[in-house]
């Protein structure tokens, strides 16, 4: 069954979001306005977006795969969660980055992308003195040459 999610865009300037089918399941979101950043400074880069998402689910913002390449900014909490609480009129997505060299990401430059994810069920811990498996060698262990 297909989704659909309520969106306000808080601009004109940017193109509508489209989700194309076959391709990826991501979604590309962009720069709702032009913002020049020197090296070393954080910024929120405005999406230019707000959106209701469908009860039960949270959306995960990343980076382009393109996007330090083309603008030497680092997304400053690698990937982002927006859960489905953040959806008021003025909540406006966002992207926390830091430019690693002087940059300027114009206004509509695609930089980041996103999915919904169905949010985690209802878990419990159980806490156990051992959990009766095999030990792989302990964290970075693996792909060893």
């Amino acid at each position: 069954m297909m989704q659909s999610i309520k969106i306000k865009y808080f601009t004109e300037q940017i193109d509508r979001l489209e989700y194309i089918d076959g391709k990826s399941d991501w979604i590309d979101l962009r720069a709702s306005e032009t913002v020049a950043l020197k090296a070393g400074e954080f910024r929120l880069i405005p999406l230019g977006v707000a959106m209701e998402l469908p009860k039960g689910y949270e959306a995960h913002l990343v980076p382009r795969s393109s996007t330090f390449k083309n603008y030497g900014i680092l997304q400053t909490n690698s990937c982002g969660v927006i859960d489905g609480t953040y959806c008021g009129d003025e909540d406006m997505w966002r992207m926390p980055v830091y430019a690693t060299r002087d940059t300027v990401i114009r206004q509509n430059d695609r930089i980041c992308q996103f999915r919904i994810v169905e949010n985690q069920p209802r878990i419990s811990f159980e806490e156990v003195r051992t959990l009766g498996n095999d030990s792989r060698g302990g964290f970075g262990s693996t792909g060893k040459q």
